[in-house]
């Protein structure tokens, strides 16, 4: 499919005289890639969507732009994850220079096997435009271009909001109402709420540049260079081209002077060799703060993104998280709406969610501190720590150019069922499961190389690894049975190669080869071991040997239908 020029689309209004004013379950606010990922989310799961927006335009300017690997898988899922990674820069290695001097090199991704790179390059333009093509050819998704929320009121079952359009207002009820509004989020100020958080007195520039360069696809970050000294610098490819390149200023820089193009070419020169040829694309001056909501849950109105929160850009750990926030929200939403998990399941979202934002809060106020020391004996340990780096491998671990975004752990989710069996610590309890390479097929099927988190599509996965012995009759009898009896849960045995040439067809069961021994590896996996994997891939429980009732009561923790701890948000 060929690219359009996302920038400049103007996107069909739709009058409130053509909509249709039937209540829905769901109503998305905000059309960036939190809100439009979340809708095909709630789409995927099979339920109608209202997605409004109060502009009919995507994002001016490259934005966002470092996707991380997690968000791939999770946009993988949705059918929009080849597209981005076509279009996308692959990166996995990042180099970090002090004065001139390269200091360390780190690979995001060492390992081979994976689907996906640890992070593509990709402008949030051509993202929004893709999640909005696919939302086009979605028919449970019902999108309204300059339809804006006015007022919002809620009853006992759900919400009423008041919409704006150009020919008058309506009223459009939902039993749900998900703000990703962005930070300065309308909604959050209709509810009276606020974030508390810090504000850092610092300046940045960005300056997408067109030009064609040989620089590798690799993240480039400098500590005081000389050319700009006693700053900090950030280089990035993107396609088509664009470079983004971020300068710090210093919180005394004046922005309107510090944007003319005639003081942001000297900056790029002075980087580039006075001999570079390129042209500017977008320039921006940006602050930023780290700050969130108490609570992402108000009644049957829920935020995620930078609505909930947000961070420095440091790490591209904003819109990675809220791509995370929708991946984490939608299977509980859907599971509530059918009945199958209590409300109570909702307020797992706002538990599991505030420990991803708290980790984020964190990383970025670290990563922050140390690109912009605020002190003489902070400038003093930073160099310290940048000077030693090259020989050292301890200062490595405190050079802080940005941690870059990784996927938030709940081990003390009261989701997740505690070990009671050991596993090697490498892959952690509530975790996201890893992926590899696998055969796939019915056993009595052509089987075919893929992936295995394309295996594991919407439900709870119940993940056997038989790797010694095909199984026998009656065990795949016993998890054919319990697979009937639990609508929630699919069965996916994990074989050894031979044992999977060798196996009986298991009736409904899927199967597949683990054809290089990765999952056995990544997975800690001895013959035998279960893994429960939840909707949004994360591992809800594990065990040695399949055992039925544990696998019954680890599935209902992980919905909320036995008793577990106080949810977070009444």
């Amino acid at each position: 499919m060929a690219d359009k020029d996302y920038q400049k689309l103007e996107l069909p209004y739709r009058s409130v005289h053509d909509c249709n004013p039937a209540p829905t379950p769901f109503v998305v606010i905000g059309a960036g890639p939190v809100g439009m990922t979340l809708a095909l989310d709630l789409a995927y799961h099979g339920h109608r969507v209202i997605l409004i927006d109060d502009d009919n335009k995507l994002s001016t300017g490259s934005r966002a732009i470092c996707f991380s690997k997690r968000a791939l898988d999770i946009w993988d899922r949705l059918g929009v994850g080849q597209r981005m990674v076509d279009k996308g820069v692959s990166w996995n290695i990042g180099r970090v220079f002090f004065h001139d001097e390269e200091v360390w090199r780190f690979d995001l991704l060492p390992e081979p096997d994976h689907r996906r790179p640890a992070f593509i390059n990709l402008q949030q333009y051509y993202c929004e435009g893709y999640l909005y093509d696919a939302i086009q050819d979605n028919e449970r998704i019902d999108v309204r271009w300059r339809h804006k929320a006015l007022a919002v009121d809620q009853t006992n079952d759900g919400v009423i909001l008041e919409v704006d359009t150009p020919d008058g207002t309506y009223s459009l009820h939902a039993s749900w109402v998900i703000a990703c509004d962005g930070a300065r989020s309308p909604v959050r100020a209709m509810l009276g709420q606020e974030s508390h958080g810090q504000v850092f007195q610092d300046r940045f520039l960005i300056a997408d540049v067109h030009m064609a360069a040989d620089f590798p696809s690799e993240r480039w970050f400098w500590f005081d260079p000389p050319f700009h000294p006693d700053q900090s610098v950030l280089l990035h490819r993107q396609p088509d081209n664009i470079w983004r390149i971020d300068f710090q200023l210093g919180w005394d820089a004046d922005p309107v002077h510090e944007a003319k193009p005639e003081n942001v070419i000297p900056r790029v020169q002075a980087l580039l060799g006075p001999e570079a040829e390129f042209s500017l694309e977008w320039v921006s001056i940006y602050t930023f703060c780290c700050e969130r909501m108490d609570t992402f849950r108000h009644g049957r109105v829920l935020f995620a993104g930078d609505a909930a929160y947000r961070v420095s850009p440091f790490g591209a750990r904003g819109a990675n998280s809220g791509i995370q926030d929708a991946d984490n929200l939608a299977w509980k939403l859907d599971l509530v709406t059918r009945g199958l998990a209590p409300v109570s399941l909702v307020d797992t979202y706002c538990e599991e969610r505030a420990v991803a934002a708290d980790e984020n809060l964190q990383h970025s106020t670290r990563s922050t501190d140390f690109i912009t020391p605020k002190s003489a004996i902070s400038r003093l340990f930073r160099d310290m720590t940048l000077s030693l780096a090259k020989e050292t491998p301890f200062a490595r671990n405190l050079v802080n150019s940005g941690r870059l975004s990784t996927p938030t752990h709940y081990p003390d989710s009261s989701l997740t069922t505690p070990d009671t069996d050991e596993f090697e610590p490498t892959l952690p309890l509530g975790g996201d499961a890893p992926d590899g390479p696998i055969i796939h097929g019915r056993m009595h099927e052509a089987a075919q190389a893929q992936w295995w988190l394309a295996q594991l599509q919407g439900r709870f996965s119940l993940t056997i690894f038989c790797l010694e012995a095909p199984p026998t009759a009656d065990q795949l009898q016993t998890w054919a049975a319990l697979q009937d009896q639990l609508p929630l849960l699919q069965v996916v045995l994990v074989l050894a190669p031979d044992v999977y040439a060798n196996t009986l067809p298991p009736g409904n069961l899927s199967a597949v080869a683990d054809t290089k021994g990765l999952l056995t590896h990544r997975y800690d996996a001895r013959d035998g071991t279960c893994y429960l994997i939840r909707p949004d891939h994360h591992i809800a429980a594990r065990w040695r040997e399949f055992d039925a009732s544990r696998v019954r009561a680890a599935l209902q923790r992980a919905t909320k239908n036995s008793p577990t701890t106080d949810s977070c948000h009444g």
